[in-house]
């Protein structure tokens, strides 16, 4: 699955194009590469988020085409 979709069916961004533009812009990584939109996920894969002066770090658990609301947070664990 693309990154970006990745990122909003799980609901970490809530918004593909906001996931576009921090992938464009080098503030996503996937296990310690920066990584375009376009970047396949795979389970266990870590992804690191850079926000201002937060990060987010997560670890893949499991890839679906679409996701409830209330199921998204079983799609990744947060790792520190």
């Amino acid at each position: 699955m693309r990154l970006d979709k990745y990122l909003k069916v799980s609901r970490i961004i809530k918004r593909r194009t906001v996931a576009n533009d921090a992938c464009d812009a080098g503030r996503v990584t996937v296990n310690g590469k920066v990584a375009k939109a376009g970047t396949e996920v795979k389970i266990g894969d870590v992804i690191e988020i850079k926000f201002g002066n937060n990060t987010t770090k997560v670890e893949v658990l499991a890839i679906s085409e679409t996701q409830k609301k209330e199921e998204a947070a079983s799609m990744y664990k947060s790792v520190q």
